[in-house]
Parts: C-alpha cells; sequence; structure tokens
C-alpha cells in the first residue's frame, strides 16, 4: 500500500484524551493544556540494534517500544497522554509485519488512554522506529533524578533481569524453568506508571526507569543529586527461577542488563513505609536496596557483598557510542 493509504489504516477513529484538539490529518496535531505541566520523550529502535525477528514478532517490536517511552514517563511522574510514531520501512518488511507493528503499540497505548496524534513514514535499507510521547504531571510534581538526599532510602520495583534473561532464553534453546514469564518480561514490559502517579506530591522522591541497568541509573541520580549511592548486593530483588543461570551471567544481568524497565528511586526514611503501602495496593513488589550519602568529591556508586568492603559499581550499562 502507499503511505496516505497505510496512514488510514493506523489513525484512529476516535479519540481518548479530552485535550486534544486536532489528531492525525492536518500538518500538525493540536492539544490544549493550561493547568497541568507537560512532559515529553522521543526514543528511537534499529532493527538488529535494538529488536531482532527472530526473538519478537513484530507485534512485539511495536509493543515494546512504546512500552519503553511509557516507561520515561513512568519515571518523571507523568500520566501518559498522546504519541507520535516516525518509521522507516525496509522492503524486507511486508505491509502486515509494519501493521503489526502499530497494532502492538495500540495494544499498550489502549491501556494507558493514550493516542495516536501523528508521525511520518519513509522507505529505507533497514527498519527505524522513532516515538514521541507526551504526558501530563500535576504543576510542580514532575520528579527528576535530581531530587536524591543524603540518607535517602534507595529502592527498586518488581525484579531485576528478567528481561535478559529471556533474551538469552529465546537464543540459546534449551530447557529453562519458567521460560514463559521471562520471554513475556522481555517481549512485553509493564512500565510503572500506577505506581510513580500515585506517590502524593509532598512526598520527595528521585526516580530514573531501569532502561540500561541499575548500574547506570543509579549513577545517573547520583550525579544528578551530587551524592553517592550504597547498593546492598543480597537486597537486589531478582525472580526466584534466575538461580538457574549462570553467577556470571546473573550478575551483568541485574546490575547492567536493562530493559526491565522497572523504577529505581530514593526517598526519605520517614516516607518509606508510605511508598511500600501504596506498592502493596498494587500488588508491586518494592525492595529497599541502598541508601544514600555524601562523599567529597566524588558521586559514585557502590555495591557492598556480604560484611566485604564496599567495591565502586562502575558505569557498565549499555551505551550506543561506546
Amino acid at each position: 500500500m502507499d503511505e496516505f493509504t497505510f496512514i488510514d489504516t493506523i489513525k484512529q477513529n476516535s479519540y481518548r484524551q479530552s485535550s486534544l484538539i486536532k489528531g492525525i490529518g492536518d500538518d500538525a496535531a493540536v492539544f490544549r493544556q493550561n493547568t497541568m505541566d507537560i512532559v515529553t520523550a522521543v526514543d528511537t529502535f534499529v532493527e538488529g540494534i535494538h529488536f531482532r525477528k527472530d526473538t519478537m514478532s513484530a507485534f512485539h517490536i511495536g509493543y515494546r517500544a512504546l512500552a519503553a517511552n511509557i516507561s520515561d514517563l513512568a519515571a518523571m511522574g507523568s500520566q501518559p497522554a498522546f504519541y507520535l510514531a516516525s518509521i522507516v520501512i525496509p522492503r524486507h518488511w511486508s505491509s502486515q509485519e509494519v501493521q503489526h507493528i502499530f497494532q502492538g503499540m495500540k495494544e499498550i497505548a489502549t491501556h494507558y488512554s493514550m493516542d495516536l496524534i501523528g508521525g511520518d513514514t519513509v522507505s529505507g535499507n533497514e527498519l527505524v522506529l522513532s516515538i514521541t510521547v507526551m504526558g501530563y504531571v500535576a504543576k510542580e510534581q514532575v520528579r527528576y533524578r535530581g531530587h536524591a538526599e543524603i540518607d535517602d532510602v534507595v529502592f527498586v520495583t518488581g525484579t531485576l533481569g528478567d528481561s535478559q534473561a529471556g533474551y538469552h532464553i529465546l537464543t540459546n534453546k534449551m530447557e529453562y524453568k519458567d521460560a514463559a514469564y521471562f520471554i513475556e518480561r522481555h517481549r512485553m514490559p509493564t512500565p510503572r506508571v500506577a505506581f510513580a502517579a500515585c506517590i502524593p506530591g509532598n512526598i520527595r522522591v528521585a526516580l530514573n526507569d531501569v532502561s540500561d541497568g541499575i548500574a547506570n541509573e543509579a549513577a545517573e541520580i547520583a550525579t544528578a543529586s551530587k551524592v553517592s549511592i550504597q547498593l546492598h548486593d543480597e537486597a537486589i530483588p531478582v525472580h526466584d527461577s534466575f538461580s538457574q543461570f549462570s553467577k556470571e551471567d546473573q550478575q551483568q544481568w541485574k546490575y547492567f542488563g536493562g530493559e526491565d524497565f522497572e523504577l529505581i528511586g530514593t526517598v526519605a526514611p520517614k516516607n518509606w513505609e508510605i511508598l511500600v503501602a501504596l506498592a502493596k495496593q498494587l500488588n508491586l513488589p518494592l525492595t529497599q536496596i541502598g541508601k544514600v550519602f555524601f562523599e567529597a568529591n566524588h558521586n559514585y556508586v557502590y555495591i557492598q557483598k556480604g560484611n566485604h568492603q564496599l567495591e565502586r559499581l562502575l558505569k557498565q550499562g549499555y551505551n550506543h557510542l561506546k
């Protein structure tokens, strides 16, 4: 099909967001919002780097790509509202496969009442998907990485290393325990929007989403907040079946694997139990994994294993320009 026929097949017949004035069908979309702060983020996904056709269906590629962007909004305490999707389509992708990519995005967008309001389609040598998301948050209540303070509790939602375990299972054909669970965590992650959104505005938290591994994400909080962070190795939450993998893989995946799209954050000790109660209401595991402290001249992340001395945890997650 041609570009304009394709656009007609993916545009929404109706919209969910009341602030939208004009969606797809003009040179640009229009929305109006006077009472909230607007949060926006963009990510680009390239075939062979972010996804492979032998480990993900087209549906899962679209689903996970939008989930990754929604996770960025969650880390800011924002409620998702809109997304734009631009795609470079190579000849070796069929029209049906491209449709399935957008069906995957639509599936998760529907869950968060998001509207598709635009994008672009061009031809090229490899499939590239670029997604821009927009969300709302109450004025002056955006969550920043720079909000951590000395003596804060460091916490993380869910379990870590699951996505990389799922990828390992898909690319190493053997028998694994709870294989379906790990594969779904790789293909269809759950952004923690509900948890971030329910934290009261008067509680100070620093948040970051776990896209590149907690070593990277904790380092970003430490740098932005001008503090150091100590993590406890035995406290890092993993799935019950995670121990089936080699110790080397377990260590690598839980600290540097990424793509779990959980939230790592910090909060004052006096407010920790409030977050625990909120997570319990959502049936979401929430684990205290460390603390924030001051260190002159440095903003490092350390790991403590048992009673041993602190070891610096280097920022070694995925880096495209490395």
